[in-house]
């Protein structure tokens, strides 16, 4: 997973849904159709997590490696992005 285009990928989805959720957080809500506290809790995770990931910082302990694996934070973003850009 340590290739410069995914990391840039990351990078530029990560940017989009914090700027698209910062501009207009109600009206990003409404396009994900809505925020509960799992939802919540696992956005900002795998947004914190996608970009610790995509500036390139590697943690030393594996617990941390896991914590802020891209493996499970890219999932959760496309999912996010799945659902803004699919709903109607």
């Amino acid at each position: 997973m340590d290739r410069a285009l995914l990391r840039a990928l990351f990078f530029i989805v990560t940017v989009f849904h914090i700027s698209m959720f910062m501009w207009e957080p109600r009206s990003y809500a409404d396009q994900v159709g809505g925020f509960h506290l799992v939802l919540t809790v696992l956005f900002i995770w795998s947004l914190c997590s996608s970009l610790i990931y995509s500036v390139g910082f590697k943690p030393i302990l594996w617990v941390w490696q896991l914590l802020f694996s891209p493996y499970f934070s890219g999932p959760i973003l496309g999912y996010f992005t799945a659902l803004y850009f699919l709903h109607n």
